[in-house]
């Protein structure tokens, strides 16, 4: 999911495309994608684009009082085509069309979970998660967002209530710079750790937007999730930059928490539910137990192997 350095580079490009510009007509390709009936999508035709910003994940357009609001989900992302290109088959969701370029809303998923919304400026707020934006927060604010709920911080930084703009992929970068433990909890940190952790968010958030307003040149046409450049999210098995601990995965539902126990968890490997099923609670507590029992089960597949072609 596009999440806030995503997402601004988004808000930043497709402000310098239509800002000032007359938004002609909003195509859609699927009626699904539109989830709001009053004002009909048809009252956004015509008008200017006045501004360009972000709601904690959502992009929102504003057409005087009225604003368009596009939550991208898990696979929605934006294409900017010449005027008037048609929407492609499959992925394609909906077109903005204005003079000099179209704006093309896609979403490579079977799961179509991107939505559009046109609201008026009296509803706007309704949209809106609520979370805390951390690049602007105070220390204070922060804090107390943080010990306002007793959560994981895994869990904390990736609720759109308390936080805007960080879900899963960046939260296991910023817990990382942190080297905190994905499973601390967030009512447990002492003032410094709650400083420290602040300083981490700013640091990856603000180094990544950096780093993706260089990669996308004209327009960003290469949104991902999982990028090479990452630490740790999207590289379990592969050796921490830090320590050279290979990085260890949690699944669960549609996500994974990546973390390196080195560096984090002082070398305690997390348990994971439904593998600590499967084992019967028999689940390792550290690096070395894991390769331990992986030999041991490698040994018992081989002998099984010998005696089967015998």
């Amino acid at each position: 999911m596009p999440e806030l350095p995503d997402v601004d580079v988004y808000v930043e490009h497709i402000a310098k495309k239509t800002v000032g510009l007359v938004l002609e007509r909003v195509r859609l390709a699927s009626p699904f994608v539109l989830r709001t009936a009053d004002p009909p999508i048809a009252q956004a035709n015509g008008r200017v684009v006045e501004r360009v910003s972000r709601m904690g994940k959502r992009i929102v357009i504003g057409l005087g009082d009225l604003h368009l609001v596009v939550h991208l989900m898990v696979a929605g992302r934006f294409r900017w085509k010449p005027a008037g290109a048609p929407i492609p088959g499959k992925v394609g969701l909906a077109a903005f069309d204005f003079a000099p370029g179209t704006l093309i809303l896609t979403e490579a998923s079977s799961k179509k979970r991107a939505s559009i919304h046109l609201v008026r400026s009296a509803d706007l707020a309704a949209l809106d998660p609520g979370g805390l934006e951390v690049l602007t927060a105070t220390s204070t604010d922060f804090a107390a967002r943080m010990r306002s709920e007793n959560h994981t911080l895994k869990r904390a930084l990736t609720d759109p209530h308390l936080f805007s703009g960080i879900g899963n992929a960046y939260s296991d970068e910023i817990l990382h710079d942190a080297q905190m433990s994905p499973v601390r909890l967030t009512q447990k940190l002492d003032d410094a750790e709650i400083e420290h952790l602040l300083s981490s968010i700013r640091n990856v958030l603000t180094t990544w937007t950096d780093r993706l307003r260089k990669e996308a040149g004209d327009f960003p046409e290469s949104v991902t999730a999982f990028r090479p450049e990452m630490a740790v999210h999207g590289k379990y098995g592969k050796p921490c930059p830090r320590c050279g601990t290979p990085v260890q995965r949690i699944r669960y539902a549609d996500n994974e928490m990546n973390y390196c126990p080195t560096c984090q968890t002082d070398g305690k490997l997390l348990a994971d539910r439904s593998l600590s099923r499967l084992m019967r609670g028999d689940w390792p507590k550290t690096l070395e137990e894991l390769e331990a029992k992986k030999a041991k089960k490698k040994d018992e597949l081989v002998k099984a192997g010998s005696s089967r072609r015998r």
